[in-house]
Order: C-alpha cells, then sequence, then structure tokens
C-alpha cells in the first residue's frame, strides 16, 4: 500500500466555471476514462485512451517517452491538442504540455512535499487566470484523486468500476471518472504522466 490513499468514491459535482484548456473536451456529464497502465513502455505504437463505451476520446502516439521525444496528443479524427514532453535538467520528474509551435501551456510534475504526488499547473481558459490541479493518491495500487489546489476533487483514478464491461476488467486498467465541466484531455494527460511516475517508482523500488 502505498503512502497516501484516495478517498472514498465521490459524488462529482459539475465544476463552473469550467477547468482545462481545451473548451472542446469540457466533459459534458459525468465522464468515465479508460486508460491502460504501462503505456509509455510500449515500443512507439500509439494508443487511445477511450471512455467505458469504447469511443475514443484522445490519441497518443509518438515514440517511447525519452528525455528528448515527445509525444503528440490528438482527437480521434487525428487533430493535434498538445505535445508532451519530458523536461530536461528537471530535480523533479516534470513533463510539458506544448502546443503546435511547442510553447508550454501546462506542466505537469511530480513533487515531493508531504501529501502532493503530482501538480498540474496552467492557465485555465474560462478564467484566464493560473490554476494548479493536485494527484494525491496510492502509487501501487493505482488510485488516486485529483483536485482543484484547495478545493474540491474533480476526478478519481481506481482499478474498480463495477459496471465497466467485462473488457476492461484486468488489473492493468484505470478508470478515470471525471466531474462535468473538466477538460477531459487535460485529466488524461495527468493521468497518463501518472502511470509514468509510478512506473518509475516501481522500477526504482522505492
Amino acid at each position: 500500500m502505498g503512502l497516501f490513499t484516495s478517498s472514498a468514491p465521490a459524488v462529482l459535482h459539475p465544476v463552473n466555471p469550467p477547468i482545462g484548456r481545451l473548451p472542446q473536451y469540457y466533459a459534458q456529464a459525468p465522464t468515465t476514462l479508460v486508460l491502460k497502465e504501462k503505456v509509455f513502455s510500449w515500443t512507439g505504437d500509439s494508443f487511445g485512451v477511450k471512455d467505458t463505451n469504447g469511443n475514443v476520446i484522445v490519441e497518443c502516439s509518438g515514440k517511447v517517452m525519452s528525455m528528448r521525444d515527445r509525444k503528440t496528443i490528438t482527437d480521434p479524427r487525428g487533430q493535434f491538442l498538445f505535445g508532451l514532453r519530458n523536461k530536461l535538467m528537471s530535480i523533479h520528474k516534470t513533463f510539458i504540455g506544448e502546443d503546435q509551435a511547442e510553447n508550454e501551456i501546462f506542466r505537469i510534475r511530480k513533487k515531493l512535499s508531504l501529501g502532493s504526488h503530482i501538480v498540474a499547473t496552467f492557465t485555465n481558459v474560462s478564467t484566464n487566470t493560473e490554476t494548479t490541479l493536485v494527484l494525491k493518491g496510492d502509487f501501487w495500487g493505482g488510485s488516486a484523486d485529483i483536485s482543484v489546489d484547495g478545493g474540491p476533487i474533480v476526478a478519481q483514478i481506481t482499478r474498480k468500476l463495477f459496471n465497466a464491461r467485462e473488457l476492461f476488467r484486468d488489473k492493468q486498467t484505470y478508470f478515470v471518472t471525471v466531474a462535468p465541466g473538466v477538460d477531459l484531455a487535460l485529466i488524461a494527460a495527468i493521468c497518463i504522466c501518472f502511470d509514468e511516475v509510478k512506473n518509475d517508482k516501481e522500477n526504482n523500488g522505492n
């Protein structure tokens, strides 16, 4: 069991004003994403983040992530959403989300302070204010809460979802339930980085 665990399943209330970078990706209703564990261990294959009905929400393509490689996140039609890369020479593992011109639009980093595992910072487009989402949870169990810094829970990660199709029921799958009004693509990026940090922790034995 990890040092910190997620809370019990929360009622995810609609978020207003919405939170995120891509208004077209604001969840219209509570939405559960399905993400396979260790996605970055796949040797260069593209993979999709889907909902529980099997609909592709975002696609991720590119080489296996290393310090110099950049993943490309697109919509199901192949339209560019953002790039995702490791930040070089960073004390704590940091991922940078970039637009097509490689300008930073969000940052996701591992944080070693007590109780915080991962923080995502970005300018929220609906309010034009700097916003921080904090992920706290159990690295080993694969469960966590994502909340606004000092505010409500807006998404929960778990391995258990009893209403999911049997196809998805395996120990290598995360289920990520997202509140209405929250950017699904941004939450997918946070969860991909969570998986990468978790795998690093397991591989390093700490």
